[in-house]
Parts: structure tokens; sequence; C-alpha cells
């Protein structure tokens, strides 16, 4: 059953006199297919182990503007100071502390959709697809500039605060024209009470274009977080992805990446750690429509007391996408015998000639191991803190920005010193 408050929130945000009335039609659209599809449950193969009832059982409101900021925000606290920051709070793009470097266009939602005549494909391969364009607001579009390389990192900065059950659905653009790059950091953050966050990115990148994009997922406990992730990519061009999942009580990541263009090559890489009851969901598609595209997912895990994950990944290789070359990885550590992983990887192969494997593993940490480096003189929590850290620094190491690198990297390490492993 849907709850009641979803209409009353769009009723309000319809009537918002401070957006165009031309998305009006889009959103009701959206909105009608969202009540006919409804909230996902577990019944739905893709969802079957993620419960969204806590989203049924409270009765969120969409974010106004008296949820904006009311004393300065310190960035510092959040790293990354030498990185221009795009900052959004409670789903307010806040222009006074934002900043872009030369060669990007950072515009509006708005500002966008009247650029390109409202003609713009709304995502809806999810419920929270459909209810994010239902949503839609405040919002951004980056457009990296032909032949333009961005070499130090942009950040788009998420804050979450509140304690009054906060909805926020930002709608953001990515448009990396042909033979640029772009570095990109995603960073979720803040201090809230029962917030649901639902974001739609979509990210077209051009011929011979380049982003690596990293997302920091570092939401309170009480946070939701949905984010729903398009990427469309063309001849030789690059997309890099890794997601660390840290935070909020429940988070899901529904990843669609489709290779149109030849000799594409799509990178994604995943780290997530759980504690207590928090549950952990990753849904990862890679579609291949072209011959000549590299892929691979390499997704791991690390589950303590009675916390719980999903990875569900598929790679597709439909007709004509020859010459594929496309590998899947999974691997989940239990460190108690209360946490739960389910893993499910999967290939869909509609063509010959490709090269294509699977794998997953979930297991606790090997006593024979264990065994041998405590003999070394190491303690029974030092030697559990070394083998968890062997186990993840394979996702860690494999950034290439060094300040991104350390800031993971002391997040995981003071995730360890404070589970006592």
């Amino acid at each position: 059953m849907m709850p009641d408050y979803f209409k009353t929130e769009f009723d309000k945000i319809v009537n918002r006199e401070y957006f165009s009335n031309k998305a009006n039609p889009i959103r009701k659209k959206a909105f009608d297919r969202f009540i006919e599809r409804g909230l996902p449950n577990k019944k739905w193969e893709d969802w079957q182990f993620t419960d969204l009832s806590v989203i049924k059982n409270c009765e969120f409101r969409i974010s106004e503007r008296d949820d904006t900021p009311k004393e300065k925000i310190e960035l510092s606290k959040f790293g990354f100071e030498n990185f221009n920051s795009i900052v959004i709070y409670n789903g307010h793009y806040q222009k006074d502390i934002s900043s872009v470097p030369e060669g990007v266009r950072l515009l509006s939602n708005l500002e966008y959709m009247e650029q390109c005549d409202w003609n713009i494909h709304q995502p809806n391969m999810s419920s929270f697809d459909l209810l994010n364009t239902a949503f839609m607001d405040s919002g951004i579009c980056l457009v990296i500039e032909k032949g333009i390389q961005i070499d130090i990192p942009l950040r788009i900065l998420f804050i979450s605060s509140g304690d009054n059950q906060i909805m926020v659905t930002p709608r953001v653009h990515i448009d990396i024209e042909e033979s640029s790059s772009l570095s990109l950091v995603e960073q979720h953050g803040g201090n809230c009470n029962e917030y649901l966050f639902n974001e739609s990115m979509i990210i077209n990148i051009e011929d011979n274009a380049k982003l690596n994009h990293v997302r920091i997922q570092n939401n309170s406990k009480n946070t939701i977080n949905i984010g729903n992730l398009h990427v469309k990519q063309k001849n030789d061009s690059s997309y890099s992805f890794t997601n660390f999942a840290f935070g909020g009580a429940l988070a899901r990541l529904n990843l669609y990446a489709d290779l149109f263009g030849k000799n594409a090559c799509n990178t994604l890489n995943g780290l997530s750690l759980s504690d207590n009851k928090q549950h952990l969901d990753s849904h990862i598609v890679t579609n291949h429509h072209a011959p000549h595209c590299i892929s691979s997912q390499n997704f791991k895990s690390v589950l303590k007391n009675h916390s719980s994950g999903v990875f569900n990944g598929r790679s597709i290789v439909q007709h004509g996408a020859e010459k594929t070359d496309s590998s899947q990885s999974n691997k989940n550590l239990l460190l108690s015998s209360q946490a739960i992983m389910n893993s499910n990887p999967q290939l869909e192969i509609y063509t010959d000639d490709v090269k294509c494997s699977h794998g997953s593993t979930t297991g606790e940490l090997d006593p024979d191991a264990l065994f041998y480096i405590r003999s070394r003189g190491l303690d029974q929590q030092s030697a559990r803190a070394l083998m968890v850290g062997g186990f993840a620094s394979e996702i860690i190491e494999n950034l290439n920005n060094i300040e991104i690198k350390n800031y993971v990297r002391k997040f995981f390490d003071d995730w360890i010193t404070k589970n006592s492993l």
C-alpha cells in the first residue's frame, strides 16, 4: 500500500512558484506511473532481500527553503579543501560557497531543461527514478566542454541535516563532451534524523571522453540513501567508478551503465562497511550494445554484528556486441555469525565470440591465516584488523588521487579501531 504522504507532498511541490510550471506535466506523468508501479517490495526479484517498510512507516516531507543552513557551513570538516566544490544542502544548491574550475559550465536543473527545450528523456528504470522525476525541483547540470581536461577533482557535496523526516530528491546531469575528462568526487554526509535521500544522476560520456567518479556515502545512521545512477558511453570513452558505502541505516545503489560506442571501457568498483543493523545494497547492471568493449565489476563487503548486504550484479551482452570482455567479482567478509550477505552475479549473453566471467565468495576470516599472523607476535585484535585491511586494500589502493585515497584510508582505519575487531 502506498503511503498517503507522497500524494500530499506531491501537491505541495507542483504548486511551488519558483520552479517552472512547464515541469508539471513531466512530474505528473512520472507520479502517476510511480503510484501505478508502487514502492518495491520483497516479491520483486531485484528487491527480495531489501526491506523498505521504514519508508512506508515514516511520513517524510519535502525539503523547503526553511531547511537551508541557518549558519555558515564549515566545509573544512568534510575534507578535500583543495578541491572545487558544489554544495547541496538538504537538496538546495548553495551558490555562495560553490565553485567550478574553468572549462566547466554549471547550470541549474531548470536552466538545463529549458536549454534542451524540455525534451529530455526521464529515467524510469526503477520506482525511485519515477519518484525523483515527480519531485524534481532544485538540481544541477555540469557540462565539461569539448577538449577540456580537469586534473584536480571536482566535488559535489550533499549535506543532510534536520530532525523532521525530510525527503530530498536531487537531479544531477553530467555531460562529458568529446575528448574531455573529469575527476569527480560525490560525497554524502551530515547529521540528521529519519532522512530520505533519493538522487538520480544522469551521465553522458561522449567519444574519447573520460570520467573518473568516486562516490563516498557516509550519511548518519538514520538516513535512507537511494542512489540512481545512469551512465551512457560512446566510442572510445572511459568510465571508472568506485563506491564507498559506509553510512546510513539503509542504502541502495542502482547503477545502470549502457555501452553504446565501440571500444568503450567501464570499470565499476565498490567497498561496503556495515555494522549494527545497517543494510547496504548494490544493484549493478552493465549493458553492452557495441563490439570491442571492456567492463568489470569488483565489489567487496565487510559486515559486522547484525548488519546485512546485497550484491546483485548483471552483465548483459546484446546481439552484435562481439569481442566483449566482461568480468564480475563479488567477495564478502563476515565478521560475526549474525551478519548476512546475499550475492547474485549474473551474465546474460546473446551473441558469440565474447570473454565473460563471474564469481562470488562469502566467508569468515581464515583461521589458519589468523593463527599464522598471531604466531608472529600480534594479538588477536591486531591480527584480525590486519586481515580485514588486506581484504579491503585492493579497492582503496586503486584510487588514483592521493588526497581521496588518504581520506578513505583514514575512515577505514577509524572504522577498524571503532569496531574493535
